[in-house]
């Protein structure tokens, strides 16, 4: 993990009640030589995985909408936001985290996904590594409706749209998901709807 640039990392629980938040004291050596120590907060919350599911016979896609209180708090009037279908690893591998996550939160038992990027989500303070997927979806996958799990509390609205109206969304700052604009963007560039 530390580099030759990094030594003398000293780590002090500050909160688990959730996730794990540390204060990380460490010394950095800097490009002009000089060794200086420097403090960072650093939130784990594990990785996660989130899918584009598409379908290019109907032109549609499935997208989320849920409750996300730290946006509520950060000028998102009513604190929901539209999303990717996406979850946190537990145990399990990314793949089989996003299987798993599609049937709970949009009710689709598919089989076969894509990876098409793996990426930091906030680096300057967080942990996670976010692993991006694509898959096609039909009807008949279909299992169930959704929404979530009770056990998590989870209150997930299910939306299939056509791909130009979450384009149109995209373009007009209604959907502020980072995880979502990066999917959206992909199926743009590479055609994926063609």
């Amino acid at each position: 993990m530390a580099t030759n640039r990094v030594k003398n990392i000293i780590s002090k629980l500050l909160s688990d009640n959730y996730y794990i938040l540390k204060k990380l004291t460490f010394d950095y050596l800097m490009k002009d030589g000089r060794w200086v120590t420097q403090a960072r907060e650093v939130y784990d919350r594990g990785d996660g995985a989130g899918i584009l599911l598409y379908n290019k016979e109907k032109q549609t896609i499935i997208l989320t909408k849920q409750f996300r209180m730290p946006t509520y708090v950060n000028d998102n009037d009513d604190g929901f936001l539209v999303e990717i279908c996406a979850g946190m690893l537990d145990k399990d591998n990314p793949e089989a985290c996003i299987i798993r996550e599609t049937e709970e939160e949009v009710g689709y038992r598919i089989k076969e996904v894509q990876k098409v990027y793996e990426a930091y989500s906030s680096p300057g303070v967080m942990t996670e590594k976010m692993h991006f997927f694509i898959g096609e979806y039909t009807d008949d996958m279909k299992v169930n409706d959704g929404g979530g799990l009770d056990s998590e509390h989870e209150d997930i609205d299910v939306l299939e749209m056509p791909f130009s109206e979450a384009v149109n969304m995209l373009n007009t700052g209604e959907i502020v998901d980072t995880r979502t604009i990066v999917l959206l963007q992909y199926a743009m560039i590479h055609k994926l709807l063609e």
